[in-house]
């Protein structure tokens, strides 16, 4: 167990550092995606798990994503992904879609696959530390599947959490798609 998350993050933002290239989750979404309309995802950078294929794929297959776009005081609001090329920049570094639905129009996703920096077996998701995602997932409606998007070695035992701290539901990784056992299930 890592001693903080602290610790944890920078164990593994040094790991992926030392990947020789990111990989990207289209071929496992395209085995595992339930039938849903509305996903909500991110538009992935560096070395996150690649989203670009997949957000081109799903728009594609007539569904709709939603992309975040991020607030001065870290808040995350949504916009309906116009496809990758009509994304404009944002803070950040970030691209996001030109029109801003507001913070809550993550509660129309049917799916949300949220970036992570790696996931406990219990759900517990570890993020970059400004809590956008927390507060985000705060919103979605109950019983909203939420998987995090990870590399295999990134899907952990044990993580360190806070009370604050949304779970997630599973990890999808290039490869597969794990489900996870939440705290507080039984």
């Amino acid at each position: 167990m890592f001693e903080s998350k602290v610790v944890a993050r920078q164990y593994f933002l040094g790991a992926r550092e030392q990947r020789p290239h990111a990989e990207g989750l289209l071929r496992c979404a395209q085995e595992v995606l339930p039938d849903v309309h509305r996903v909500a995802l991110y538009v992935s950078m560096g070395r996150e798990p690649k989203t670009g294929a997949l957000i081109d794929w799903l728009l594609a297959t007539d569904r709709e994503v939603l992309l975040p776009i991020l607030y001065a005081d870290n808040d995350l609001g949504w916009g309906i992904a116009p496809g990758a090329a009509d994304l404009v920049p944002g803070r950040l570094g970030l691209s996001e879609p030109p029109i801003d639905l507001g913070s809550d129009a993550i509660a129309t996703a049917d799916l949300v696959i949220c970036p992570a920096v790696a996931v406990a077996r219990d759900g517990v998701r570890l993020g970059r530390g400004g809590g956008s995602y927390d507060r985000a997932l705060a919103r979605i409606r109950p019983g909203t599947p939420v998987w995090a998007a990870v590399y295999d070695p990134e899907v952990v035992e044990a993580l360190p959490s806070d009370t604050h701290d949304r779970p997630v539901d599973a990890a999808i990784t290039p490869t597969r798609l794990i489900t996870l056992r939440r705290s507080g299930d039984d």
